[in-house]
């Protein structure tokens, strides 16, 4: 069928709801043609990362029916699976952020599982992601849907999918899904009728947050009651959650910003949710210079991700997820009683900077390295834990944290994605510990980079949207695997053709990744991302000083640019 046939079908047949077909009615076939093929031209595809997509009517949208068809599928594969007993008993967990339509999606996916005879758990309020990987590990549920498009603009909502470990769906299980999800080819054969008796609605936050409250790694109550923050939840679910962690952590001296507290999906006081851009913590660091905070932090709308500013004495300075990663290793492993470790180690992506590696490493903690995205960390967790069930002494490492670039942090194994409200706790506690030392957290990091080396990271990210964006993208990656060398002295490695995992677990999962090492640790990556339509170039440079570090990125972005025509 046409994209021009589904058009006419979608606006025409009454199976669509009133305000679908007039929202398609709306559009003319001949003046808004280049919209209804970007609408139509194909399914929003269900990837490794589930669904992520503009919102509105459209099979290359996110609406009630793409949700409806991706459930179906999701239920089927679970259905084929675990059997019908298994999914009527344990069923799985959704949960769902602030985001517009989101409370409508999720239920949605709740209506369809239900339909088809799988157990709900349904969050009550809008949950942090690592909160509903929480719970389908202690519920024994078989698997979790969060509606979210994390930090993306407000017209973007999606569907991420979770296995029985409360993992985002790994490779070869997303392809299986995937293929229950492509065998919907029907969006009318979608069942919406849901079955009461099988969806039950569960409040665990105070659960959720005391099991975080477990990875605190320092008692002194007189340094935290000291330590003042400022804290933005960015409109999101971290708000509450977030704030009742801190404070029964010990953090009296606590505020919040007050316009950005409620829920809102339209993120009126920011560009965009995203705690990387200092834009999004504007109001907190506003806030803090009124009321002599120590430390700003914002989370993004589910909660998965957090963004920091430390007072300094030439002002707020933002740390990029790569210099909080590495404070947070240094932190982590300084107060960690390794008594009862044999063999720690920390997890983090081939993006991710050197510096954490180098403190580990010194410390004789293995890192291991996995491709981009945190399912792949909660899946060298899984293999962890594994290797303890299976006494497999050379792969019983013990995890201690698993972190990248884009402001992702996991302490503890209690959930398997990347944990805001944890990390919350834990920055909090490293800036009460070094104030009481009369340090800040960004004093602390130039100490490291002092014995370690300067790590200089920065990410460039291309938007091309559409069809013709993504073939754009395709072009680009195409053109740099016929390139034989593109860093005079780089090794270059391709992440599509597979690469060996150490200490025998295999191959790493291929990914769409081309990496270029330098002997020096410096590094660049390229890679399309997997949620957005965008190329992502990540840079990382060392040097002994900051300034050379600075001018080697320089040349390498120059170098890029050039070749690309960007």
């Amino acid at each position: 069928m046409t994209y021009l046939k589904k058009f006419k079908f979608w606006k025409e047949n009454e199976f669509f709801d009133k305000q679908t077909r007039k929202e398609l009615s709306a559009l003319d076939p001949k003046l808004d043609k280049k919209e209804i093929e970007d609408r139509f031209y194909k399914d929003l595809e269900f990837g490794t990362a589930g669904l992520r997509g503009v919102i509105g009517a459209g099979t290359n949208r996110m609406n009630k029916y793409t949700v409806g068809k991706a459930t179906m599928g999701f239920a089927n594969y679970l259905l084929k699976t675990y059997g019908a007993e298994a999914c009527r008993s344990q069923g799985v967990v959704i949960a769902r952020d602030t985001r517009n339509f989101s409370f409508e999606f999720a239920t949605t996916a709740a209506d369809v599982f239900s339909a088809m005879g799988v157990f709900v758990r349904f969050l009550k309020n809008p949950a942090p992601i690592p909160q509903l990987s929480y719970t389908v590990r202690k519920e024994n549920a078989l698997g979790g849907v969060v509606v979210t498009a994390s930090h993306n603009p407000p017209e973007y909502n999606g569907y991420k999918a979770y296995d029985s470990t409360g993992c985002q769906l790994t490779v070869d299980v997303a392809k299986q899904v995937m293929e229950c999800v492509n065998e919907v080819t029907d969006f009318t054969l979608v069942n919406f009728n849901r079955n009461v008796g099988l969806i039950k609605k569960i409040n665990n936050t105070d659960a959720f947050v005391k099991v975080v409250l477990k990875q605190s790694r320092i008692a002194d109550s007189e340094s935290k009651k000291n330590l003042k923050i400022v804290y933005t939840p960015i409109h999101g679910s971290g708000f509450i959650p977030v704030c009742k962690t801190l404070l029964a952590d010990g953090f009296e001296n606590l505020k919040v910003v007050e316009s950005q507290a409620q829920p809102d999906g339209n993120f009126p006081t920011v560009p965009a949710p995203n705690p990387e851009h200092r834009q999004a913590l504007a109001l907190g660091i506003e806030l803090a210079e009124n009321v002599g905070a120590d430390v700003v932090m914002g989370t993004d709308p589910d909660c998965d991700r957090i963004g920091v500013a430390v007072k300094t004495k030439d002002g707020f300075k933002l740390f990029t997820g790569n210099q909080m990663g590495g404070l947070l290793v240094d932190f982590v492993i300084n107060f960690t009683n390794f008594k009862k470790m044999k063999k720690p180690a920390i997890i983090q992506s081939i993006v991710t900077s050197s510096l954490g590696a180098k403190i580990a490493q010194k410390r004789g903690i293995k890192t291991f390295l996995t491709p981009t995205g945190f399912k792949f960390i909660g899946e060298k967790m899984n293999q962890f834990e594994t290797a303890k069930k299976l006494q497999n002494h050379i792969q019983n490492y013990d995890y201690l944290i698993g972190y990248e670039e884009s402001y992702g942090y996991l302490v503890g194994d209690y959930a398997r994605d990347k944990d805001g409200v944890c990390s919350a706790m834990l920055i909090a506690e490293m800036a009460a510990y070094y104030k009481s030392q009369n340090k800040t957290l960004y004093d602390r990091y130039i100490e490291l980079c002092e014995e370690f080396g300067y790590f200089i990271d920065s990410q460039d990210s291309f938007t091309m949207k559409g069809k013709d964006g993504l073939a754009k993208i395709a072009d680009i990656m195409k053109t740099l695997r016929n390139i034989p060398t593109l860093f005079e002295g780089a090794k270059t490695t391709d992440y599509l053709v597979g690469v060996d995992a150490e200490e025998g677990f295999g191959k790493l999962a291929k990914s769409n990744v081309l990496k270029y090492d330098f002997e020096d640790g410096s590094w660049v990556a390229v890679r399309p991302s997997g949620t957005e339509p965008k190329l992502k170039i990540y840079y990382c440079t060392s040097g002994r000083t900051e300034a050379a570090a600075i001018k080697k990125q320089k040349q390498f972005k120059k170098i890029i640019k050039t070749t690309l025509g960007l």
